[in-house]
């Protein structure tokens, strides 16, 4: 299909050359060091013993909410506190091949983290809790459909969902806020933090339907999720060795709207 082509091509230009800019202005941060604290070892709370900037980065890096840090087995601290926070993802902070994008949306379950790319730059990046080992999320490429401020479950109602963004409409799957344990949890959505929920539904794109509220016009922000986790195995964020290294998104076969591998 080439309507894309087409109707974008100015945008797609202005793309490229936007993120071969912003690519040629900035370079990549040191990768950033950690270490790997014990619970038994540390008498405080995390809220004792760290600011509220550095619990927010704890959040993020331990995959759990403040709620949840201080029932970790293990806490994942950084050496330093200076590094850009764009640093302390695994994701790329440049994805070439998504380049043609205005804005594309990755969750890489291993490491239960997400990535918003804006013309192929990583603009923000947080932790997720996807499906648990009973109902796992599954990888695929989706699409932003319908968002609310606030949505009840159909599993349960006692559930409500905040900043609720709906990609997977038949199967009721969405982002939104709610309690980050520091693993998959969820039913087969994907839980954010609440900050990066509100976020998400700002920044993200829904679709386009006809006037009868049917035919979709025009799909919503692309979303691709990718990998698969490893429920008999170690959070891998819990290793120092891993916490160094960069996804190879390309390596994934991550899809455009029109079904292409993106390289």
């Amino acid at each position: 299909m080439r309507r894309r082509v087409l109707t974008r091509r100015s945008l797609i230009v202005c793309g490229a050359l936007l993120s071969l800019a912003v690519a040629g202005a900035r370079t990549q941060p040191p990768a950033s060091k950690y270490r790997i604290e014990t619970a038994s070892s540390q008498p405080e709370s995390v809220a004792q013993r760290f600011s509220n900037t550095q619990l927010a980065l704890l959040e993020k890096l331990n995959r759990a909410d403040l709620d949840a840090l201080d029932r970790l087995p293990h806490l994942v601290v950084p050496e330093s506190w200076d590094a850009p926070e764009l640093s302390h993802t695994v994701l790329p902070g440049q994805y070439p091949a998504a380049a043609s994008e205005p804005k594309l949306l990755i969750v890489y379950l291993p490491g239960q983290v997400f990535g918003a790319y804006e013309w192929g730059v990583l603009v923000r990046w947080g932790p997720v809790s996807s499906g648990s080992a009973d109902s796992p999320t599954a990888a695929g490429f989706y699409h932003l459909n319908w968002r609310s401020p606030g949505h009840t479950s159909t599993v349960d109602p006692d559930w409500f969902m905040r900043w609720y963004f709906n990609f997977g409409n038949r199967e009721g799957l969405a982002f939104h806020e709610y309690a980050l344990p520091g693993l998959p949890a969820s039913h087969g959505c994907i839980r954010l933090l609440e900050r990066d929920a509100q976020w998400l539904f700002e920044w993200g794109e829904g679709w386009t339907l006809d006037e009868h509220g049917v035919r979709i016009l025009k799909q919503g922000t692309p979303v691709s999720i990718v990998g698969e986790y490893d429920f008999n195995a170690t959070p891998p964020w819990r290793s120092l060795t891993w916490l160094g290294r960069n996804v190879d998104l390309a390596a994934l076969h991550l899809r455009d709207p029109e079904g292409t591998i993106l390289r």
